[in-house]
């Protein structure tokens, strides 16, 4: 069994943020010898507490890989992951599992609702398969966050798939998970519904303190985050605090044009 790793707190800063999940030096790689690919190469990053984080980069800079590793749903070929004060590289299978489902929630692209059931009974599946009773108030609030009182009775084929979102959303946030990821949560949504649902998971940092990781390609999106991180070729090579969706579309456009010229 594998114990929790205490990790020292920085001290004297006063103004320093908490961290909810932190890597360290951590390589992902794929293959051996002349087909080895590295995904993830030495990276170093802290996740802030009740904020709201995006990671951005081209097509194989290892966005994707990087959130995978963070929530413990990837291995890493070296280095360290800490969710909080637990490192979560080397748990065993059940014990990751349990992690997971108890300290983690999750936003994908596609919205992953079960079609035999209504909306809030997707939104407490999660609990009732882990057999937790939901804090009534905590639902009823995150329910009033992501404005979906009127539907709840509906199933998933009476929604929009915006409404859908949505429902995915208020399933992560039902179980107060320490963070969330979401992998580009908002890639099967016309730009109104993204707006929704991004207005949503902004909200929920700001009133409900809870902390969001989020993988975009989409300036707008990322205009939404606190901070966004840039990746390229494995590495963290750029970050951008209080983004505007035109100011990250021109680092965006930076990162071309170095890409082509190198």
């Amino acid at each position: 069994m594998t114990s929790a790793v205490t990790i020292p707190r920085h001290g004297g800063t006063g103004g320093r943020t908490a961290v909810a999940a932190r890597a360290r030096q951590v390589v992902k790689a794929y293959g051996t010898g002349e087909t080895r690919v590295v995904a993830l190469d030495h990276v170093d990053v802290d996740i802030a507490r009740g904020q709201f984080t995006a990671i951005m980069g081209p097509s194989g800079s290892g966005k994707s890989t990087l959130m995978h590793c963070l929530a413990g749903l990837d291995t890493v070929t070296g280095g360290q992951i800490y969710l909080d004060e637990t490192e979560i590289t080397g748990l065993k299978d059940k014990k990751l599992t349990q992690l997971r489902r108890d300290r983690i929630g999750f936003i994908f692209q596609a919205f992953n609702l079960l079609p035999t059931l209504n909306a809030i009974e997707n939104i407490t599946l999660p609990m009732d398969i882990a057999g937790r009773k939901p804090d009534k108030q905590w639902l009823a609030r995150v329910v009033e966050t992501v404005g979906l009182a009127d539907r709840l009775r509906h199933r998933p084929t009476q929604l929009s798939g915006g409404q859908q979102q949505r429902v995915a959303v208020a399933r992560a946030l039902a179980a107060r998970p320490e963070i969330i990821f979401g992998d580009e949560p908002t890639g099967n949504l016309d730009s109104r519904a993204g707006a929704e649902v991004l207005g949503f998971l902004r909200r929920s940092v700001d009133e409900l303190g809870q902390t969001i990781v989020m993988v975009t390609h989409d300036p707008v999106a990322a205009s939404y985050a606190d901070r966004v991180l840039y990746l390229a070729d494995g590495r963290i090579v750029d970050e951008m605090h209080k983004p505007t969706a035109e100011a990250v579309l021109d680092r965006m456009k930076d990162f071309d044009a170095r890409g082509r010229t190198s």
